[in-house]
């Protein structure tokens, strides 16, 4: 897991999403512990301030939940990690088709695109 920042918004935000992100690609499975807030504020070389800020956005979104004393945790609600992940999925595929149409590609070109370069 690599963090990459950007000047444009706050690094709390960044984390925050970049976590979802792994989360919804299963890279923390539904239900499993989380490493500490320390831990992966050295990961991410951040301030453990800065790491929990973006924890309690993942919590407030229902991604993560916390365990008085145990730790936080993946949500293990499975539907709507997949949910989640469907809502990425069609955020990024609205974006790359509008990319492309900038490019001058209609969605049939971009498929026969897509099928042509994705061997």
């Amino acid at each position: 897991m690599d963090f990459h920042f950007t000047n444009d918004r706050p690094i709390y935000l960044q984390i925050a999403e970049q976590l979802e992100c792994y989360i919804i690609a299963g890279h923390f499975p539904p239900g499993e512990k989380l490493p500490s807030v320390r831990d992966l504020a050295l990961y991410a070389k951040v301030n453990p301030n800065t790491m929990q800020k973006a924890l309690t956005e993942l919590e407030q979104h229902r991604i993560i939940t916390t365990e008085r004393t145990n730790g936080k945790y993946v949500t293990s609600d499975q539907n709507f990690l997949a949910k989640l992940r469907d809502k990425h999925a069609e955020l990024t595929t609205k974006e790359y088709l509008k990319a492309m149409s900038n490019l001058g590609f209609d969605k049939k070109s971009t498929i026969t695109f897509i099928k042509m370069k994705g061997r």
